[in-house]
């Protein structure tokens, strides 16, 4: 596993399962917290940062009172506009206490797919990063259709990960990584590397997201696979501490899946 010690602008994609507790969908503020902390200590050590966040609906829902995250598209979106701006107090709050700005981009596939509205997007992005912001992304789930989404929120961050030209994608989940079989069971075995994802690793990756997220482990090998491409490393990590962001980058070593970037 390399040491990702000379990555300078990150992305870094956590899903609604580290943010929410899913018997509830109420924020987690401990782990949310510890998530801000180290992702304040990162931008201290002279990277630039950006956060792509789930998390909105399951937050809307329980604030709006729904026992579970609605299926009907109104309710959906309405869940969204709660939860947005919880979201978004929640980090501006928290990243102010260590002397962080963060701005809010929300993105649908319409926006990147037009070339000047792309072209103002990554125009944002250049602009935030020279005022020292964070950029905090999130799909545009109030206003999205099955036209606009992106489906998940893996692709976003790997969409955004190339319109800022990033070093490195990191992508938070509830497992440690690829396995070649359910990690659920003892038999199966982590895939510290892949150095091309093929039908065999996109075989290994098939199965559902967890309770609160959308996308399963398919989505995200389908996300590095399209931040590789365009030569950039990506690495699907375990959430359960977010003090590990500090091991991937200091020594590389963590239990994760590594996938190269292609040479560009």
């Amino acid at each position: 596993m390399p040491c990702f010690a000379d990555k300078k602008r990150v992305v870094i994609k956590i899903g609604s399962s580290t943010l929410a507790y899913p018997e509830t969908g109420n924020l987690n503020i401990r782990k949310s917290r510890e998530l801000v902390e180290v992702l304040a200590d990162l931008k201290n050590s002279g990277r630039e940062i950006v956060f792509v966040t789930s998390g909105a609906q399951c937050v809307g829902a329980a604030k709006g009172g729904f026992l579970q995250k609605p299926k009907d598209t109104p309710s959906k979106q309405a869940c969204a506009a709660i939860g947005q701006s919880e979201l978004m107090k929640f980090y501006s709050e928290n990243f102010e206490r260590y002397n962080h700005n963060v701005a809010q981009l929300l993105l649908t596939r319409d926006v990147i797919s037009n070339e000047t509205r792309r072209t103002n997007v990554i125009n944002t992005f250049n602009k935030l990063f020279e005022l020292n912001i964070i950029p905090i992304i999130n799909a545009n789930d109030v206003v999205s259709i099955k036209q606009l989404d992106f489906d998940e929120n893996d692709t976003l961050s790997a969409i955004v990960a190339t319109l800022c030209d990033a070093d490195l994608l990191v992508i938070l989940t509830d497992v440690d990584g690829l396995y070649d079989g359910d990690p659920s069971l003892p038999t199966s075995n982590l895939i510290p590397e892949v150095k091309q994802i093929n039908s065999e690793i996109i075989s290994m990756a098939q199965g559902a997201g967890g309770v609160l997220g959308s996308g399963g482990m398919l989505t995200k090998i389908e996300a590095a696979q399209i931040a590789t491409e365009a030569g950039i490393d990506t690495v699907i990590i375990g959430n359960k501490d977010p003090q590990i962001i500090y091991r991937l980058f200091e020594s590389g070593d963590v239990k994760c899946t590594f996938f190269k970037g292609q040479e560009r």
